[in-house]
C-alpha cells in the first residue's frame, strides 16, 4: 500500500519561483516532481541562482523534460561544469506523466514549472502545473478582482 500524498509540499528553501504563471495560466492541477541535476547544478541551486521564468516542461518518449530552464555555472566548478540551458529530465511516476500526457495532448494543456525548491530531505524538487492559457479578458478580470481585494482590505482597516 503506498503512502497518501501530502495536501501540500515540504517547501524548505525556495530556489526560483515563476510568479508570471499565476497570471498567465489557470491552473488546474499540481505536480511535484523531482529533478535529474548533475554535482554543479546542485550546488549552484544551493545558492539561489537559477531561473525558470522562461521554460516550460513537454513529454517526450515517455518521459517529462524541463526545457530552457537556466541554472548558471557553479562559480568554483572546473572544466567538467554543466551547460547552464540544458533540458533537464523530471522524475515522475508513469501513472503521473501517461496523465499529463493525455491532457496535453488531448484537452490542450501546458505544463508550466511554478517554482524550484528544497525539501525537507534536502532534495530539488520542482513544483510543475498542469495548466491552461488564459485570454486578454480573463487577465483583465483576475486584475481587478485582485485590485478590488486590495482595496476591501484598506477599507476594512481604516473602518476597523
Amino acid at each position: 500500500m503506498s503512502r497518501p500524498k501530502p495536501s501540500t509540499f515540504d517547501k524548505k528553501k525556495t530556489v526560483a519561483e515563476n510568479r508570471r504563471a499565476r497570471f498567465d495560466y489557470s491552473i488546474e492541477d499540481v505536480y511535484e516532481a523531482g529533478i535529474a541535476l548533475t554535482g554543479t547544478e546542485v550546488k549552484s541551486l544551493r545558492f539561489g541562482e537559477g531561473s525558470i521564468a522562461e521554460s516550460y516542461a513537454e513529454v517526450r518518449d515517455g518521459e517529462v523534460w524541463l526545457i530552457n530552464s537556466n541554472v548558471p555555472e557553479f562559480s568554483h566548478g572546473n572544466r567538467f561544469n554543466h551547460e547552464p540551458k540544458r533540458p533537464r529530465k523530471l522524475l515522475l511516476h508513469d501513472r503521473e506523466i501517461r496523465k499529463l500526457h493525455g491532457a496535453v495532448a488531448r484537452q490542450g494543456m501546458t505544463l508550466v514549472p511554478l517554482s524550484i525548491y528544497f525539501n525537507g530531505r534536502g532534495r530539488a524538487k520542482l513544483e510543475l502545473a498542469l495548466a491552461k492559457g488564459k485570454k486578454a479578458h480573463d487577465k483583465r478580470a483576475t486584475i481587478k478582482e485582485r485590485d478590488w481585494q486590495r482595496d476591501k482590505q484598506r477599507l476594512l482597516r481604516d473602518r476597523g
